[in-house]
């Protein structure tokens, strides 16, 4: 539900003005990741006070798992034929009616899934503080998001906010880069090397 409530919000919100229980309709589509992410936050604040367990430990268990959805989600955007990218010359271009375009949607499979997913596994299978992990997913996920928002069309309904480049996938991307940097920071500043986790 998270991810139609951020899609009407950060994407539709004309719509949503007009009519409000537009909302409900998510057999029209419209996901957010963004809004998605923030429905899996309240919902993972309810589990771990549920268990008895402190927030960041429940978010630093799942944040490894995530790129995998992300990953074969992005792919169904390429199976989908939506969320195409820009048209351009390079070698690996694919064609869509009549015009080669960046295939953004596997860029995104393959950073946010595959390469993320390394990342966190790697990083997570090591001795590291609570919290870490969910950081550096924040900040992983907004850089590699950030990146290809450059080669991938912007939403048809917004256009670019500014500059002629900056897109609301950028502008959602921004804080996830900077909280997760504060919370490595935090991390990595308030634990001793006792209180690593395995």
């Amino acid at each position: 539900m998270g991810g139609r409530v951020g899609s009407m919000l950060f994407y539709n919100f004309d719509q949503f003005l007009e009519n409000p229980l537009s909302l409900f309709r998510i057999w029209e589509g419209g996901m957010s990741f963004h809004g998605g992410l923030l429905g899996v936050l309240v919902a993972m604040y309810l589990y771990a006070r549920k268990l008895g367990r402190a927030f960041f430990e429940a978010t630093d268990f799942v944040a490894p798992l995530v790129p995998i959805g992300l990953g074969f989600g992005r792919i169904g955007n390429f199976i989908n034929n939506e969320l195409w990218g820009k048209p351009t010359d390079v070698p690996w271009a694919v064609v869509v009616n009549g015009q080669a375009r960046h295939a953004s949607q596997l860029y995104e499979a393959l950073l946010e899934g595959l390469v993320l997913f390394a990342i966190l596994w790697i990083f997570s299978s090591k001795p590291r503080p609570v919290m870490a992990v969910s950081g550096l997913f924040l900040l992983g996920y907004g850089v590699f998001r950030f990146a290809v928002e450059f080669v991938r069309l912007p939403d048809a309904s917004l256009g670019y906010l500014a500059l002629g480049w900056v897109t609301m996938g950028q502008v959602l991307s921004l804080p996830m880069i900077v909280a997760g940097g504060v919370l490595i920071w935090l991390a990595y500043s308030r634990c001793r090397p006792a209180e690593l986790t395995e």
